[in-house]
């Protein structure tokens, strides 16, 4: 399996692949984690790889090979839609965050972004990842709900999703993170395999 996030710098990227680390290893599968670029500054893009199967050698993803990519941030994933192998799926969270370009004025956020990726031919979902987030408690648990839709689109059983979540964080947060998985993987829907997207 081989997923790639990519989000922006502070929207706990890292966790979430830690998490997805977690799940596998727990599953008993070689994993390689590999944030291949990215700024370490709020604002900055991130991605991150993330390989799980019975043996995995590289940590690299190449175009064209991902089976979903994770996007916090809707223009984040668009910008790596290449990277999807025919069929994958694309789940995205709806909320916006204006690039440096854009801040300065310099380019423009594109207004019709969503429509352009419900058109793609491949399985997209998009969530308002944000409300459900500030619905959990926190509206930095934006990651987990992600989390927790992309889990529901898989056929690993949910409790090893929220194992991996209790390894993963702190101790103290592991109550509003399991509530942001649970909103994410509750509001979520299978993917339809003649490729129709979801909007939840």
């Amino acid at each position: 399996m081989n997923i790639l996030i990519a989000a922006v710098g502070g929207q706990g990227a890292v966790l979430a692949s830690r998490i997805l680390g977690k799940m596998a290893q727990n599953n008993g599968l070689d994993v390689k984690v590999s944030e291949v670029h990215g700024m370490s500054q709020r604002g900055g893009s991130v991605v991150t790889y993330v390989r799980f199967g019975e043996k995995i050698y590289s940590p690299i993803i190449e175009r064209g090979t991902a089976d979903i990519i994770l996007a916090f941030e809707m223009l984040e994933g668009a910008r790596y839609v290449e990277w999807l192998k025919p069929g994958g799926t694309l789940i995205t969270s709806r909320q916006r965050i204006d690039p440096m370009p854009v801040i300065t004025g310099t380019a423009e956020y594109p207004e019709d972004l969503e429509e352009q990726l419900h058109a793609l031919p491949i399985h997209y979902m998009s969530i308002d990842a944000l409300t459900y987030a500030k619905e959990a408690g926190n509206q930095k648990t934006v990651n987990v709900v992600l989390i927790g839709a992309l889990a529901a689109t898989t056929d690993i059983e949910a409790e090893i999703w929220r194992t991996a979540i209790k390894e993963a964080v702190q101790e103290k947060l592991v109550g509003i993170n399991l509530k942001a998985f649970e909103l994410g993987y509750e509001n979520s829907r299978f993917m339809k395999s003649n490729g129709e997207n979801d909007e939840i």
